[in-house]
């Protein structure tokens, strides 16, 4: 058997929602450590069965590829909301548990994983890859004479500039080192994207017509403490802004670009996640304000309940190019 026990459930509310989709984290604080791991299976609450209906897809270079792809911030212990909570994402996603979820995201009909650091990644895209995994890959990092390395290892569709390191260097008057980034990825025979927070770095790269092949764009610019040094914004130590006009900003630059973009962050890294009716809402808003050649890229936390099979749900309903 490939799951030795079924993790802690999730209830239905009387109104039909599921209390449990990364409501854990108000939870954490009263777990005793990570005792509660002991002895479990890998990813989700429940053995998925067959192959989903396919997901809406759109045309990403010579790759075709479903709306919805799976990001890696959970995997690698990115929670956003405070350190107990990314110890318990390290504990769970053990490599075993990854290649156990990614294989239920290509069940679920997600075609495309987005992996950041290739050295921390390949302990499961190795295994899943002999499993016969048919997933395709974007790789997230900002190194330019790293880029032949990690496409020779990981064999990725596209290299994606990194987005804090996007903004950062667009502040710093370095803009160039980004687009250096992006014709060394296109010399390695892949895909080249540029990721940020900052909508104004999006605009600039679409003004000036760089020969980028897709965006990933943040609905939140979390980066408005390093942009804009000034700017008095007061948080405990990992707070972060996320505001909430923010998502109509960044969507309004994405319809304005003809690129493809992906948006990242749609769920407010959980903050928008207190029931299902508040997850499908914000699927909702994103497909409704990007174009019908974008795509979202959603990391996801199965400790609770399949969050994949949710995920794929709202993508299949919402996500149809109307």
């Amino acid at each position: 058997m490939r799951r030795e026990t079924r993790l802690i459930p999730c209830h239905a509310k009387s109104d039909g929602t599921l209390a449990g989709r990364r409501a854990f984290l108000a939870q954490l604080a009263g777990l005793a450590g990570a005792a509660a791991l002991e002895g479990a299976g890998s990813a989700g609450a429940a053995e998925p069965t067959g192959q989903a209906a396919p997901l809406p897809t759109i045309q990403l270079g010579e790759h075709r590829i479903s709306r919805l792809v799976a990001g890696s911030n959970p995997i690698l212990g990115y929670s956003y909301s405070g350190q107990h909570a990314d110890r318990h994402m390290k504990e769970y996603f053990t490599p075993e548990r990854t290649v156990a979820f990614l294989e239920d995201c290509e069940r679920a009909g997600i075609t495309v994983h987005q992996f950041a650091d290739p050295d921390r990644a390949m302990p499961y895209l190795t295994p899943l890859r002999e499993r016969g995994s048919k997933l395709k890959f974007f790789c997230l990092h900002s190194d330019r004479e790293k880029i032949r390395g990690a496409v020779d290892v990981a064999r990725p569709i596209a290299m994606v500039h990194h987005g804090g390191a996007t903004d950062r260097l667009f502040a710093e008057g370095k803009a160039d080192q980004v687009h250096d980034y992006v014709k060394a990825a296109h010399d390695c025979g892949v895909l080249a994207g540029v990721s940020a927070h900052n909508p104004d770095c999006i605009k600039r790269v679409a003004d000036e017509g760089w020969e980028v092949d897709f965006f990933m764009t943040c609905f939140y610019f979390l980066t408005r403490k390093t942009v804009h040094k000034d700017a008095e914004i007061p948080m405990l130590d990992f707070g972060l802004p996320f505001f909430k006009g923010d998502p109509e900003v960044m969507t309004a630059v994405i319809r304005q670009v003809q690129k493809p973009c992906f948006g990242f962050k749609i769920l407010g890294s959980g903050r928008l996640c207190s029931n299902q009716k508040t997850v499908r809402a914000a699927f909702e808003f994103a497909f409704k304000n990007i174009k019908a050649t974008d795509g979202v890229i959603v990391g996801m936390f199965p400790w609770a309940f399949d969050e994949v099979g949710a995920n794929a749900g709202y993508a299949r309903e919402l996500g149809k190019a109307g």
